[in-house]
């Protein structure tokens, strides 16, 4: 077990608070993680169940719940990994790192399964449900097809830089942490757009998708401004993979060409009419 010392010794052999910091933050930023993720999905889950209880929505489908254990496993190792790397436990850690190889992925595929799984739902509600649901799913349709904007954002994201953090994991740890942080936080809107106390701009613009996430993130990035005295390079790589996914979701929100080309994708072109 690492000592004291070793706990307040960086990389670079400094001993003290800043140091502290710079071992311990990634143990607290998975951990702001994983309360933002339950803070947005417990009441929201709930909800669910009980609508799924009284007979208002159809059973929750597998997929659902295969996706949430892999994103909480996801979370999970995340944490333990930062635990390790901050107790000076870098042989496990590295052992550890092979069961995200796996994980990744499989969230990946996973969430490309689960949006027109859930969506489906929505659109069989229309064509089958009684006709006040109808009516109340169809007014809601074009936000769930302009969330599937910021779906796909975030799987595309998600997956490049985890890709490029696990390329990176043994020539250039420094920017492999961050990256998986960064990773991580592209599908944090998940959470933060289902927090129905935070200010949104939904349904009209996409930008407190952008927002919140930002603030979930901003003590690593203020803390790196700090230490680093100007922007590490792993924030220019997230920014290179994230802006287009991000430009194209802005210029396409709320637009007739996607809601159409939406529907089209799901084989429900007959709701666009």
């Amino acid at each position: 077990m690492a000592t004291a010392a070793e706990n307040t010794t960086g990389d670079n052999g400094e001993i003290g608070s800043a140091a502290f910091i710079d071992r311990w933050i990634y143990v607290f930023m998975a951990g702001l993680f994983i309360v933002t993720v339950l803070a947005g999905f417990i009441p929201h889950s709930m909800g669910m169940l009980g609508d799924v209880a009284a007979g208002r929505r159809p059973p929750l489908p597998p997929i659902l719940h295969i996706h949430a254990v892999l994103m909480g496993s996801w979370l999970t190792l995340l944490f333990v990994q930062a635990v390790l790397m901050a107790t000076g436990r870098r042989g496990f850690h590295m052992q550890l790192g092979l069961l995200g190889m796996v994980l990744a992925p499989a969230m990946v595929i996973a969430g490309f399964i689960l949006i027109p799984t859930m969506d489906g739902q929505i659109v069989e509600g229309i064509r089958h449900g009684p006709p006040e649901v109808a009516t109340q799913l169809r007014a809601i349709l074009p936000l769930v097809m302009n969330i599937m904007l910021i779906q796909i954002r975030a799987g595309f994201v998600f997956a490049v830089l985890v890709a490029i953090a696990l390329t990176l994991r043994k020539s250039d740890s420094e920017v492999h942490k961050r990256l998986l942080f960064l990773a991580t936080a592209a599908p944090l809107p998940a959470a933060t757009d289902r927090m129905t106390w935070l200010p949104s701009s939904l349904p009209g613009t996409a930008w407190s998708v952008e927002f919140w996430p930002l603030v979930v993130l901003s003590p690593l990035i203020l803390w790196d401004l700090y230490r680093q005295r100007g922007i590490h390079r792993a924030y220019w790589i997230w920014l290179g993979v994230a802006i287009v996914p991000a430009t194209l979701m802005h210029a396409l929100w709320g637009s007739d060409w996607w809601f159409k080309t939406a529907l089209g994708l799901l084989g429900a072109s007959d709701l666009a009419q």
